[in-house]
């Protein structure tokens, strides 16, 4: 009787799902693809994913403290440093969309005529026109800083705004503001709030933005659940993943493209 009932508990009983700690920007989850995949994710493995929604520098020194099981990030040059410092054990490409600078739909500051996006912020600080900058060591505003280099400008004074927040907060204050500012192509298009902001500038090849998967380091922190991260990494990269990233649209527009070497 008491092995007939120890088997019935064990068959009424659901195994525990395994869960996985992810550290990822606030673009991927304000994009709304979040949303899709994490469904997919523990409906085709039993892995539940706990996201910690932080800029892409909070989430690698998540990585780095070992608070984290792998981080999904978009600045390469951040990611390969962390790599090299052995604090992940790899990088892998999942995904990528661009960069878009947007702003009050007259443009005064006439940047939807220039031919590269330093160009076009050029074209803002010299009209003084209000810039919001995430100000907050994410891929977004690491990508900005880079084009402020590029354009050989050290943007400050009062037209310069940085917020110190996410994509959709930064954004809420642009609409507010009347403001230009650097968003992901994915958020933008989720962005419920856009009042007079309209998107102004988009294809130059440097406002290209590539999504990335790391696995923190088990032999840096051995209590990280480093042989679910791989699962994730092998389900992220397979065709599964790309017909769902693909596929996510918004008013008829791809949000990301997936570039992974998908793995069956």
């Amino acid at each position: 009787m008491i092995r007939f009932l120890l088997a019935l508990l064990l068959w009424v009983t659901p195994a525990a799902a395994e869960t996985l700690k992810l550290a990822v920007t606030t673009s991927f989850h304000n994009s709304g693809l979040s949303d899709v995949l994490l469904p997919a994710i523990a409906e085709d493995t039993g892995i539940t994913v706990q996201l910690l929604v932080v800029g892409t520098g909070q989430a690698l020194r998540l990585g780095e403290a070992g608070d984290v099981d792998a981080i999904l990030v978009h600045s390469r040059a951040a990611e390969e440093a962390f790599v090299a410092a052995g604090h992940g054990t790899h990088r892998r490409e999942i995904m990528y969309n661009d960069f878009v600078i947007v702003g009050p739909g007259d443009d005064p500051a006439g940047i939807a005529a220039h031919s590269t996006a330093a160009d076009a912020l050029t074209a803002i600080a010299g009209a003084g026109a209000a810039f919001v900058s995430r100000g907050d060591d994410s891929g977004t505003h690491k990508m900005e800083m880079t084009l402020w280099q590029a354009a050989g400008i050290a943007p400050e004074g009062d037209w310069y705004r940085p917020v110190g927040a996410g994509m959709g907060a930064a954004l809420n204050t642009a609409a507010a503001m009347g403001a230009y500012i650097l968003a992901d192509r994915a958020s933008w298009l989720n962005f419920a709030n856009p009042q007079d902001l309209a998107l102004l500038y988009a294809g130059d090849p440097a406002l290209f933005n590539q999504y990335a998967y790391l696995p923190v380091n088990p032999a840096r922190h051995p209590h990280v659940n480093a042989q679910v991260a791989e699962r994730l990494e092998g389900w992220l990269t397979s065709p599964r993943a790309a017909g769902l990233i693909n596929g996510y649209q918004i008013a008829g527009q791809q949000l990301f493209t997936f570039n992974a070497t998908t793995t069956d």
